[in-house]
């Protein structure tokens, strides 16, 4: 597998000319330092890199299949071996963190490149390695109902279970942490940044937090201690027990429902849709804030019914109060020969979703679109006015619409 240097290199180092050709271009200084030399080894990650959570070795697990080999039916597979001999490398590492259950042997990293097995021991490489630092708008992520114009600051790592052919951050989602020459940043320095930069809400995002679950709750665990907001931008694919750590840590979770279909789930993103919508009932049930965003790819999961069973499902499993966003698509990575999502199309899911009951749907990446704004679910005035990802606008007053004085769902203040 290529690294991000190699791309960097391949691509940035011809430029093409008349007749298909290609000549060598003076590099700038930014693309020199990102083709340096590589500095950063595995023993530097590892000198940092703390035992992970949510593991299990045969020495662990004992007699429990189930631990090592969670799914229906193991019992009675367990049952019908009984007796028979099976040799366990002691060694071996199941992960539990999320719903891919690597089997990891040693010296070798689970789907997301990040978690390595040491000598039959599970370690986070990424923790204190953020390859992307940004204070965005918390519009951007999107969250729409939660402390709408305020300032996130916003990391992330590198890393990824799944395998989005559409995403956008693939540079990061899809490296691995020594591709990247980074600056180990304990979690007390990212809340002094955030502190000092007076952003209200530190923002877990870019790649999947779940892969850096040590790192994430270490930096809530003391933003909240600073009364620093906390929010993590996900994919959804993680187990049970690691998500409910996560809700209580965090304080909001956007979960990106990427499709209502197990087909698109498995061809364009090499994971699955149950997993997915199990974690969305999970934070829907918690007391963090959630929304859902659906990336609406043309072809591939912007089909009427498929979106039509998108919003039954939110409606009746999660209620009308949790938002969904209805974003638009850009080519990228490894789709760059689809066009960007008809914004027909998009209105056309809103409407759905408005139909269906849903309070609180909008329709994302199309600025200073109407469907970008809060209406009251009652009397359907503005309660939130954007431009952008920025507000221009909020008629609220204590959490209620200011015109009518019924209450909008979310976090206001």
């Amino acid at each position: 597998m290529l690294s991000r240097r190699d791309l960097l290199r391949g691509a940035l180092t011809l430029a093409p000319v008349a007749g298909g050709a290609a000549v060598l271009v003076s590099t700038p200084r930014w693309l020199e330092a990102a083709l340096a030399p590589q500095t950063l080894t595995i023993q530097d990650l590892l000198r940092t890199a703390p035992k992970a959570r949510y593991w299990t070795t045969f020495a662990l697990a004992g007699s429990d299949c189930a631990t090592c080999h969670p799914g229906e039916g193991l019992e009675r597979k367990a049952g019908a071996a009984a007796g028979k001999a099976h040799a366990h490398n002691p060694t071996t590492i199941r992960c539990l963190l999320c719903a891919q259950a690597c089997t990891i042997k040693a010296g070798s990293r689970g789907r997301c490149r990040v978690r390595m097995n040491v000598g039959g021991e599970l370690r986070s490489l990424s923790y204190g390695r953020p390859l992307a630092v940004h204070v965005d708008p918390i519009e951007k992520k999107p969250f729409y109902n939660f402390l709408p114009g305020s300032n996130a600051f916003s990391l992330g790592t590198a890393g990824c279970p799944l395998r989005c052919k559409f995403c956008q951050n693939w540079t990061l989602s899809q490296s691995s942490p020594e591709d990247n020459d980074t600056e180990f940043r304990t979690p007390a320095v990212i809340v002094q940044a955030a502190a000092t930069g007076k952003s209200p809400i530190v923002a877990f995002t870019y790649n999947e937090p779940t892969v850096f679950t040590e790192y994430l709750l270490d930096i809530a665990q003391q933003a909240k201690k600073r009364g620093i907001r906390c929010v993590m931008v996900s994919c959804g694919f993680m187990n049970e027990a690691p998500l409910a750590e996560m809700c209580g840590a965090l304080d909001a979770i956007k979960i990106d429902l990427k499709g209502f279909s197990e087909d698109f789930y498995r061809k364009v993103s090499s994971a699955e849709l149950k997993p997915v919508l199990r974690s969305i009932k999970q934070v829907a049930r918690s007391t963090t804030h959630l929304e859902i965003v659906n990336l609406m790819v043309p072809t591939l999961n912007d089909d009427k019914v498929l979106v039509q069973g998108l919003v039954d499902w939110v409606a009746g499993e999660v209620g009308p109060d949790v938002p969904v966003h209805f974003t638009r698509f850009h080519p990228d990575y490894q789709l760059l020969n689809l066009p960007p999502t008809p914004i027909a199309t998009l209105e056309r899911a809103r409407d759905m979703a408005m139909a269906k009951g849903l309070h609180y749907a909008y329709v994302g990446n199309v600025p200073d679109h109407p469907g970008n704004h809060t209406y009251c679910p009652k009397c359907g005035k503005i309660v939130i006015k954007r431009s952008g990802f920025f507000v221009d606008q909020v008629n609220l007053r204590n959490g209620a619409c200011a015109f009518c004085g019924t209450k909008v769902a979310g976090v206001f203040s």
